[in-house]
């Protein structure tokens, strides 16, 4: 009965070198991985989003390769913190990609993708603006304020569906927002303030 007290005491720490050399370096992984997304959400909090996004970024590359979900999560983190830090055309890439990829996954939470079309919506808008100062011609624009619009009429419905009143009328708002700038003529544009999150 000693015998296996003893051996029973001995394979302890070789249970905990496996666990620690196996499963525990994922669970590390894990740790590290919040820690900086702790780390970015003080930035985010604190209004310094480029910080945030570079966190971000160390974030996603800490992350284990099987979680999904979470490295998308990130991504639009990401890309919400990239549209405040001034760096529209990589958040607005980035949201394409990312939307596709949800709306091609069928096990995509459903908060998870209303949220990416939201803030894709969002960049498109912005998107839409610039390249209207910039003086593009309409067939450039006009498809991605359509996108805009289109997005911005379906979240509406969806909220409206589901019956959450502050939505329905957040995106209510934004789809008349997305309308009024494809209507807009640019003089009347030009003398506007470019506008902010």
């Amino acid at each position: 009965m000693r015998v296996l007290l003893v051996v029973g005491w001995l394979l302890i720490p070789v249970a905990v070198g496996l666990w620690h050399y196996g499963p525990g370096q994922e669970q590390m992984q894990l740790d590290a991985a919040a820690e900086i997304l702790a780390r970015a959400d003080r930035c985010v909090a604190d209004q310094d989003w480029t910080e945030a996004v570079n966190l971000y970024d160390e974030a996603l590359k800490r992350l284990p390769a099987g979680k999904v979900v979470e490295q998308r999560r990130i991504r639009l983190e990401k890309c919400k913190a990239q549209l405040l830090a001034h760096q529209l055309p990589e958040a607005h890439a980035e949201l394409q990609t990312l939307v596709e990829e949800l709306q091609d996954d069928g096990g995509t939470p459903a908060d998870l993708l209303t949220d990416a079309r939201a803030t894709q919506a969002q960049a498109q808008y912005y998107m839409t603006w610039l390249m209207r100062l910039e003086g593009q011609p309409r067939e450039v624009w006009e498809p991605e304020i359509e996108a805009s619009r289109q997005t911005y009429r379906m979240l509406e419905e969806q909220a409206e569906a589901s019956g959450d009143a502050p939505a329905t009328r957040k995106n209510k708002e934004d789809l008349e927002s997305a309308i009024r700038l494809a209507r807009l003529d640019l003089s009347e544009l030009q003398g506007l303030p470019i506008p902010s999150q």
